[in-house]
């Protein structure tokens, strides 16, 4: 292995350290009893979502750890110190995101196929339910990766970096080989990385 590729899985495998200490992969007698409530309501909000019939009118969750592109928007300002779907409460400031299709928890890198730019967030919310949009940003990430008010969406690529699965386990996605997804955490001071 070569010393890029050691470098890499290095940095990965701290992210995934880092993420069972944020509760992703934590046992459950581990975790607090709030938070294991959080995190086994999410994990059953998920599944019975995995079991949804395509007639039933929502989307399947999406597990594959694929890339997507379409459009993304930002929460409006009337969704601040509102509860999201993870049963925390939505700030401006941090990098979070609403999926339909993605399972909460869900970390990836968002780039904005306008500008170049990117950012990586957790999906926390379920959202938006407008037609043609993918994703809804927090207001803090749409500035990071160059998104305007004015204009409202941009057109992104999301590239999941870590995915929850039902089991507790987490699947690697698209991006978690990715050097510049390991440099974003470890620089990002709101995801509490620290590695």
């Amino acid at each position: 292995m070569g010393a890029k590729n050691s470098f890499v899985a290095g940095v990965v495998l701290a992210g995934l350290a880092a993420m069972a200490s944020w509760g992703f992969a934590a046992p459950a007698a581990s975790l607090p009893q709030d938070q294991r409530f959080q995190r086994d309501s999410a994990h059953a909000a998920d599944s019975s979502r995995d079991a949804q019939s395509p007639d039933s009118g929502k989307p399947a969750l999406d597990r594959s750890g694929g890339k997507r592109f379409g459009k993304a928007s930002f929460y409006a300002n009337v969704f601040a110190g509102k509860k999201m779907a993870d049963g925390r409460i939505m700030d401006p400031q941090t990098d979070n995101a609403a999926s339909r299709t993605l399972p909460l928890g869900t970390t990836a890198k968002v780039t904005n196929l306008e500008t170049g730019k990117s950012a990586v967030v957790t999906i926390r919310d379920r959202g938006p339910f407008v037609g043609g949009r993918i994703l809804d940003l927090s207001p803090a990430t749409a500035q990071k990766i160059g998104m305007t008010r004015r204009k409202g969406t941009a057109k992104v690529e999301v590239a999941p970096i870590a995915v929850p699965m039902p089991d507790g386990r987490i699947k690697l996605g698209a991006a978690a080989n990715d050097p510049r997804v390991a440099i974003n955490l470890r620089n990002d001071k709101t995801t509490g990385a620290g590695w």
